[in-house]
């Protein structure tokens, strides 16, 4: 009998607040992780030296952890924005300070790693660590939304997370569903996350942080209840045409705001079945995440193994993540 020997991957999550990190193993059709953590991200007092500053606490971070944890055989980089998949730099963080358009992380990275590196929206790492290690695993295909300072999304269809020719396919958050509603951050009108971001969740449950609103609606607060379900209306809009368009076996919510659990998923499932005429319901579940805020790091790790994978033998792959 032949068997797979495991190999290990290195996944960083680079966020405004904290950088995490997490060590999987993966064997045959199996992944685990073996350790992670994390440390406050490096910003420093100017804005236009926080970009160099971040990628080489990344650089030092992969350094460090390989360290110990290694060898590993890839690292994946989770970024909270836009990036270049064929240079491996961003193009557009807007949640960390610093001219980010064009700065190379993949390449730094992978040197001091001395293994290919790959870029990653942060959202689709979500959902990659949910769909093999998480709420989605044994689902064919998936949506995934995560609720934060923004909504990030996901798809998954034939197992395999959808990100585009340019990593940003799942962009869930900003689909249109009031063309004359609010502004979006992103420049348009009527997004869903104009209507579901945390400000936004907080301002309609009447509290400061989304946190607090999921406590004052399970203690029976009638202001922040009635919030979650218009909140759970907008999200119910938004899944709805993802139903439509994908029937997916599973929907996976993530951010702190999930764990407001039936306050936010009933009306989800509500405003589903009003809209969705088309195909059944009965069929899908919507479940919350479980692996909590390492999810970034994680799957981060994970897309790092499997674009090392796919770009194994070719010409020049891996220093910059060729792909998305």
């Amino acid at each position: 009998m032949t068997t797979t020997a495991p190999t290990r991957h290195l996944g960083l999550d680079l966020g405004a607040t904290n950088l995490k990190w997490a060590v999987v193993e993966h064997v045959g059709h199996a992944w685990g992780t073996l350790a992670d953590g994390q440390v406050p991200t490096r910003l420093v007092p100017d804005p236009a030296a926080v970009p160099a500053s971040v990628t080489s606490q990344l650089a030092e971070m992969a350094a460090t952890v390989i360290a110990e944890w290694g060898p590993v055989q890839s690292v994946g980089i989770g970024v909270p924005g836009l990036y270049d998949p064929a240079t491996g730099c961003t193009r557009f963080l807007p949640n960390v300070p610093g001219p980010w358009a064009g700065h190379p992380v993949a390449g730094p990275v992978a040197a001091a790693a001395g293994v290919p590196a790959f870029l990653v929206n942060d959202a689709r790492a979500f959902g990659l660590a949910e769909l093999r290690l998480g709420a989605g695993r044994g689902a064919s295909s998936m949506v995934g939304l995560t609720l934060g300072t923004g909504v990030g999304g996901v798809i998954a269809v034939g197992g395999r997370v959808h990100q585009g020719h340019d990593g940003t396919g799942g962009e869930l958050g900003h689909q249109t569903i009031d063309p004359d509603g609010p502004w979006c951050g992103c420049g348009n009108r009527g997004c869903v996350e104009a209507y579901a971001r945390a400000d936004q969740i907080a301002a309609a449950c009447g509290t400061a942080t989304p946190e607090e609103a999921v406590r004052a609606a399970q203690a029976g607060d009638a202001r922040a209840r009635a919030g979650l379900a218009d909140v759970g209306r907008y999200l119910g809009i938004g899944i709805a045409n993802m139903v439509t368009v994908i029937t997916p076996d599973r929907i996976v919510l993530g951010g702190g705001v999930a764990a407001a659990g039936e306050l936010l998923f009933g009306p989800i499932r509500a405003e589903i079945a009003r809209r969705v005429t088309t195909t059944s319901i009965d069929e899908v579940t919507i479940v919350a995440a479980e692996l909590g805020t390492l999810a970034g790091a994680i799957g981060a790790a994970v897309h790092g193994a499997e674009r090392a994978a796919e770009t194994a033998g070719s010409a020049g792959a891996g220093s910059a993540g060729a792909a998305p």
